[in-house]
């Protein structure tokens, strides 16, 4: 099995995970390691610790570059010109700062030092190239921000796992519920009908039905490109779980599986949906996609929302005002009340 193009944002419409039960049909799929159940809170605690040490060192830097850019790129080999960039960057470097010490765990702004590394990066290789400035002053400098990014990338990495947004083998982790008014006997039987999940997973094109087991998907990626791969089950139990994963030869690996569990007091169904996936930029691609409106998990919760409606109500609700279709913003359908955790 195969896939044309790679986009790392388009396996989310396929559910492609592991849960914790899931079992060893998914965690023995090459490229993905068992997980360990017990986590050395020590290690947890100094993560979180780099972390706060790297945020105080976000807002020092920014302000230096933010008050004293003159400074700032003399000492970095920059020309005078630089200046500017440098204040827009301090700026970056204050916000950034802050975000990392108004949270216990900050994944996703550690992330965004990640992000403003290589930005930084980009700018101190255009001033190396260029006959203005002192090239070993900025080389110098670009092997200390090179140091930094480093360091950023190790503390997002285990920030991530802490925060669940991760596997320990560093595969993107996503667990979605959501309540339906329906049995699971009725849920499992729509969903086991691969064909159906193209209505209500925004990016799937189609599902070509090889046997009961085995499938091709045809899937709209990112700008236009189109994305193909073949799936196999490996868990399915009647009215329960439906379990799955890519075949050996996807670029983009993933494993996922959808459980049917009676809600409390007999009030419908809870459907959890959890996906376990690799792509090239890991997290950090997934991080990048969310600024665009096509992080994982927002594309998990907005198909599954569409499900709840489409079992509930029997159609996908949009509001009066939606510019779905148009070219111009797309439409998230409307979210019922308990719909999601």
């Amino acid at each position: 099995m195969e896939r044309q193009d790679a986009g790392g944002t388009t396996t989310l419409e396929h559910p492609t995970a592991s849960d914790d039960r899931t079992g060893s049909a998914i965690n023995s799929k090459p490229g993905f390691r068992s997980r360990s159940p017990q986590r050395d809170h020590s290690d947890d605690a100094s993560h979180e610790r780099l972390a706060q040490t790297l945020g105080w060192f976000s807002i020092g830097l920014g302000m230096a570059e933010l008050f004293a850019p003159r400074t700032v790129a003399r000492l970095a080999g920059l020309p005078h010109d630089h200046r500017w960039l440098l204040g827009a960057s301090g700026l970056r470097e204050i916000t950034m700062g802050l975000g990392i010490l108004s949270e216990r765990r900050p994944a996703g702004w550690m992330w965004s030092r990640v992000g403003g590394d290589a930005l930084d990066l980009a700018l101190l290789a255009t001033a190396l190239s260029s006959a203005q400035g002192n090239r070993k002053r900025t080389a110098a400098a670009m092997l200390a921000v090179a140091g930094i990014a480093a360091v950023d990338c190790f503390a997002s990495r285990h920030l991530s796992r802490m925060v669940g947004w991760t596997s320990d083998d560093g595969a993107v982790l996503i667990k979605k519920t959501i309540m339906i008014d329906s049995s699971p006997e009725a849920l499992y039987l729509f969903w086991r009908d691969f064909q159906n999940l193209s209505r209500f997973t925004e990016h799937v094109e189609s599902v070509t039905i090889y046997d009961r087991h085995h499938s091709h998907w045809t899937v709209k990626g990112p700008a236009g490109y189109r994305v193909e791969w073949n799936a196999e089950i490996t868990d399915d139990e009647p009215n329960r779980k439906i379990a799955w994963r890519t075949t050996s030869q996807a670029d983009i690996h993933h494993t996922g599986s959808v459980e049917f569990t009676p809600s409390p007091g007999g009030r419908g169904t809870l459907v959890r949906v959890v996906m376990e996936y690799n792509v090239p930029a890991g997290v950090l691609g997934a991080s990048i996609a969310k600024l665009f409106g096509s992080e994982p998990g927002q594309q998990v919760q907005s198909d599954l929302r569409r499900l709840k409606q489409i079992i509930e109500v029997g159609e996908v609700l949009k509001s009066d005002g939606s510019l779905h279709g148009k070219g111009i913003l797309q439409q998230r359908p409307a979210q019922p009340a308990g719909s999601h955790t």
